[in-house]
């Protein structure tokens, strides 16, 4: 018997999970969705702005104070509608970095710790500005690639503390007694170095030490050779390197899940398997049983009569 494609085995009423996933994705799927979000970030960022004018503050308070909220209830919509896309596979919405991030912005905002504590709830209201990464490709991969570039930043601060601290010092012993505005006290030196480590003031700080000893010509121009040079461009190869990962990343990230429309579960997808393959075997046994009725005719034909 030829397979008979059943339609109601695609159109099987699914779970109330499954609709709502499905529902939910369509919604963040779409574009307008994503240009009226990244709208309300960018209005909570002007929000920001303005509130750094005394005057305007006094004059729109309650204006200023009812935009905020209504893009508190915004975000707030904006993650339910994001977690009710993930309805049928919550660890799913676990697994995005951006994700956590954006409800960990949100819930923080509803702790009574944080709403009443001005200076903690603008720290947080200006972290809201740094979900724009989430619809800027290339600003998420820059994020990405900050990340990454921590562990050898760190690795890069600890050379470079070494080496001030042994520069200071040798300034300190060098340059203490005639020029202690600069070197008169540990502190003083290797805030002077840190701040001749961009080159600014490095003419001024080299004739003032020609004036105590030549050496300082040697002393300056070491320093400058491997602070400047040498360690900067280190940290430059650990962030151009920590660049191209993320955008490696950032290429051969998986695609996104499919919307719950067009999955199903692993129990009916492997049901729907075994029934056609099952299918095509029967379709096999149906096609070799009409070839070897169609060719018993032409072989007694072909046979020679006696």
């Amino acid at each position: 018997m030829p397979y008979q494609y059943d339609p109601a085995i695609e159109t099987a009423p699914r779970p109330a999970r499954q609709e709502l996933a499905r529902r939910c994705q369509a919604i963040t799927d779409a574009r307008w969705f994503a240009l009226t979000v990244f709208g309300v970030i960018l209005a909570n960022a002007a929000l920001l702005g303005i509130e750094t004018y005394p005057g305007l503050v006094a004059e729109w308070r309650h204006w200023l104070r009812l935009a905020e909220h209504a893009c508190l209830v915004a975000f707030t919509v904006e993650i339910l509608i994001r977690l009710a896309a993930h309805a049928d596979r919550p660890r799913d919405f676990a697994k995005d970095p951006w994700n956590l991030f954006d409800l960990a912005v949100v819930l923080c905002a509803f702790l009574p710790v944080v709403r009443e504590n001005t200076t903690v709830l603008r720290l947080l209201r200006l972290a809201r500005v740094l979900r724009t990464a989430r619809f800027l490709p290339q600003l998420r991969v820059v994020l990405v690639a900050v990340a990454r570039s921590l562990p050898g930043t760190l690795s890069f601060l600890l050379v470079g503390g070494l080496v001030l601290y042994v520069y200071a010092m040798v300034g300190w012993v060098f340059f203490g007694r005639h020029d202690p505005e600069h070197y008169g006290s540990i502190g003083r030196a290797v805030l002077t170095l840190f701040l001749l480590m961009t080159l600014d003031g490095i003419g001024d700080a080299v004739h003032t030490g020609l004036e105590i000893s030549r050496w300082s010509l040697l002393y300056y121009a070491s320093y400058v050779l491997l602070a400047s040079f040498v360690l900067v461009n280190v940290l430059i190869g650990v962030v151009l390197t920590s660049l191209d990962d993320a955008r490696e990343t950032e290429r051969d990230e998986p695609p996104r899940r499919p919307s719950p429309d067009s999955a199903v579960s692993p129990d009916e997808d492997g049901r729907l398997l075994l029934e056609r393959v099952a299918a095509a075997r029967r379709a096999l046994d149906d096609l070799e049983r009409d070839l070897a009725r169609s060719a018993g005719p032409a072989v007694d034909e072909r046979r020679p009569v006696v």
